[in-house]
């Protein structure tokens, strides 16, 4: 790589003239900034005390003498104490040679390494998916699909968290009030059939609560005694002693919860290699929490409880077994890594969750180093900040979520309103056309919240997110079609793409080939810090980059053949890594818009 080159002939020139090695870490070439020439940029300051010269003298010093050998420096200019190297032609063309015939340029071999297993979605099947759900799926699919690029293999897997008091809420309203409803009699997906019931399972409690205030009871001595939630307990304990009635129904309806949440799933463009759920992992920590209560590493109180005490770790007393046996989240937690650490060894266990469990997975990772496991260092949280909207939070008892299925439906009608008002369907088929919009809409969606960093909040504006300028997923999908467009009206002139490459680099074309340089560079970062954000917003700038190429430079109407074959094929190296580098989001790229 071009740093390595440079490094090397600067640490060269700075023992030949200073006879001394400079320290490593401190020969750092940076991008050089726009308002001056060159394309790389080292600081020099660091290195005076042993120059015992000026910044500037130094940096002209061992200018000069990389000019002289250093094969790729081609001029080089200082401002104080920033030497500016540029780079000749003949490096980015060898480059550009070498590379622009790969579909997959940037992206590592496929090793045999141990696998990376990344957890997303993990939702409750008591409601649809929502746009919390989104951000979750789209960010642990687009992380999976990062690392793949990244040569690791990749496991990506679903806990359905399918038991528990919410389910038995949802249960319990449609005994009551669903009056033998199913999603094929009210034709209705069936995980929205099941929201609507633990919705109306919350109403009627909350009629049931404000008739009982004049008990004078503290709340939440009130809503132990409310009849709704005794029923719902009862139903809960009945299910958890294999009642056959009431584990019938569940299976019912939770079936028609996981069509409803597969047909989503296909819609959004996510998978999984393999779905766990909670009803068959969690009992799985028991025997974890007994081995550590037979070690001494667990407490049991008075009551029967099992607990660990966290507190010499500056965090608090955990809960990991009830009084009456009963397993917590926590419980399964501890099980459901020791299941996978044992069924896949994996390099890493990486868990896609919200900012509001960073508790949870800590004391996860302290309790698994108590037990002795010596992978727990292998959990990884990947935190993420929520998704806000403009009228506040959502909530899901309430009913005031964003349907994730609504948002999808929302974005490609306005997909399809925009697209068809700037006149970028016209001429396509219907069938044609309804493609155009569904990729429209879901890569605006996809682009617009897989570009801002995991660790942030964020808030969804749909209409911003579907403009045709500016950083957002319709722009980079209308440059790649542009591109498209370009390629096949040459065709149809008849120009011919040749392997004569050999010109002298315009601005332009040389900004380009830097951008599409820096890619693996960007796909190593992004994996590494897990973020899709550093590949949403690079495509963002090479997009930009090759539409001020196309503005400024003459393409096909270039008269010098070999220039002309140059651009065309700059212009095929662009379309190829916007292509393939978008599809780490998941966004698909039409051919005509």
């Amino acid at each position: 790589m071009l740093e390595n080159i440079l490094s090397q002939g600067f640490s060269r020139a700075f023992i030949e003239l200073y006879g001394e090695e400079p320290v490593g870490n401190q020969v750092i070439f940076q991008k050089t900034r726009s308002e001056f020439e060159g394309d790389r940029t080292i600081v020099v300051f660091p290195f005076v005390k042993v120059a015992k010269k000026s910044p500037e003298m130094i940096a002209t010093e061992i200018g000069e003498k990389m000019l002289q050998s250093v094969d790729i420096v081609e001029k080089f200019n200082v401002v104080k104490g920033f030497l500016n190297l540029l780079i000749s032609d003949s490096y980015w063309l060898n480059f550009f040679n070498k590379n622009y015939q790969k579909q997959h340029f940037g992206f590592i071999e496929p090793t045999s390494g141990k696998p990376v297993v990344v957890e997303y979605s993990s939702p409750n099947t008591n409601k649809p998916l929502h746009l919390g759900h989104v951000r979750n799926n789209l960010l642990g699919f687009s992380v999976s699909e990062i690392l793949k690029a990244n040569g690791h293999p990749v496991v990506r897997v679903n806990l359905v968290n399918d038991r528990g008091i919410h389910i038995c809420k949802s249960m319990l309203a449609w005994q009551k009030w669903g009056n033998e409803r199913t999603p094929e009699n009210e034709d209705i997906k069936g995980d929205k059939l099941v929201g609507e019931m633990y919705v109306r399972f919350d109403k009627e409690l909350k009629q049931q609560l404000s008739e009982m205030t004049d008990l004078g009871l503290s709340e939440m001595e009130v809503l132990k005694k409310a009849p709704l939630m005794i029923e719902a307990q009862e139903m809960l304990l009945k299910w958890e002693a294999g009642d056959p009635e009431i584990r019938n129904l569940w299976k019912i309806m939770n079936g028609w919860v996981y069509a409803g949440f597969d047909e989503t799933y296909k819609r959004m463009g996510v998978d999984f290699d393999k779905i766990y759920y909670e009803s068959e992992t969690y009992l799985l920590g028991k025997d974890l929490v007994q081995e550590g209560v037979e070690s001494g590493v667990l407490i049991i109180k008075d009551d029967g409880s099992v607990w660990c005490d966290l507190t010499a770790d500056g965090l608090d007393e955990k809960l990991l077994l009830r009084a009456d046996g009963t397993s917590v989240y926590m419980t399964q937690d501890l099980g459901t890594a020791e299941f996978r650490a044992k069924e896949y060894d994996p390099s890493k266990l990486i868990y896609v969750v919200g900012n509001e469990q960073n508790y949870h997975f800590d004391v996860l990772k302290l309790v698994l180093r108590k037990l002795n496991r010596d992978w727990a260092d292998s959990i990884e949280h990947l935190s993420y900040g929520m998704v806000e909207l403009p009228q506040g939070k959502m909530k899901s008892r309430e009913g005031t979520v964003v349907d994730a299925d609504e948002l999808m439906d929302e974005m490609i009608a306005t997909a399809k309103s925009m697209t068809e008002e700037l006149g970028k369907s016209e001429n396509l088929a219907k069938a044609d056309a309804d493609k155009l919009y569904y990729q429209i809409g879901l890569g605006a969606l996809k682009y617009f919240i897989l570009k801002v960093d995991p660790k942030k909040t964020m808030m969804f504006n749909p209409q911003e997110s579907v403009d045709f300028n500016g950083n957002t997923g319709p722009f980079i999908q209308y440059t790649h079609a542009r591109i498209v467009s370009l390629l096949r009206k040459s065709v149809q002139l008849g120009t011919i793409l040749s392997e004569d490459l050999t010109t002298i680099l315009l601005p332009k074309e040389k900004a380009l080939i830097l951008q599409l340089y820096i890619f693996p560079e960007i796909l190593i970062e992004a994996g590494k810090n897990r973020s899709p954000a550093l590949i949403a917003n690079y495509l963002y700038d090479l997009a930009k980059e090759f539409n001020q190429f196309y503005q400024e430079i003459p393409i096909l109407k270039e008269e010098d053949p070999i220039k002309r074959n140059f651009r065309l094929l700059l212009c095929s190296f662009t379309q190829q890594v916007l292509k393939s580098t978008s599809a780490l989001l998941g966004m698909e790229m039409p051919e005509k818009m």
